[in-house]
């Protein structure tokens, strides 16, 4: 088994408002989005029956809220490293990811400060995004960062 390597440390200081968040793409199967259902146990049958997700007006069935909240967060601790705290994530889950498209995972420094109680933060606007829908699932948040020495 091999383990994936810790990203970088991102630091305070290298971080400027306007910077773009290395993103990372998912391409979505059938496959990937029951395997989801079943390991988190949201068995709801919009997640993983056609025949009852096309019933309730929907044309496919689509990832749920725990895989995007999750592919979200991994975006974040992606940015902030070992060292970096993740504050405050909000999202709104607006259009759906569906089997055949690829979510890719974007993200923007918006804001960077330090907070009254000497924490270096910064605030990013985030979102989930497919060739079908456009901007699936925007989002804000805030981490703090590490400041170099």
């Amino acid at each position: 088994m091999t383990t994936a390597a810790a990203p970088a440390q991102r630091y305070w200081e290298d971080v400027s408002a306007g910077d773009d968040l290395p993103g990372f793409d998912l391409d979505l199967s059938e496959t990937k989005i029951v395997e989801q259902v079943s390991g988190s146990q949201d068995f709801y049958a919009v997640h993983h029956d056609r025949p009852f997700a096309r019933a309730g007006g929907h044309e496919d069935i689509f990832v749920n809220t725990g895989f995007t909240r999750a592919a979200l967060a991994r975006l974040l601790t992606d940015f902030a490293g070992i060292d970096g705290w993740v504050c405050c994530l909000s999202y709104q889950m607006r259009r759906m990811n569906r089997p055949g498209d690829t979510m890719r995972l974007r993200g923007r420094v918006t804001r960077k400060y330090t907070a009254e109680d000497g924490s270096r933060r910064v605030d990013l606007d985030l979102w989930a995004e497919n060739d079908r829908e456009g901007v699936t699932t925007p989002a804000t948040a805030t981490v703090m960062l590490p400041a170099r020495g």
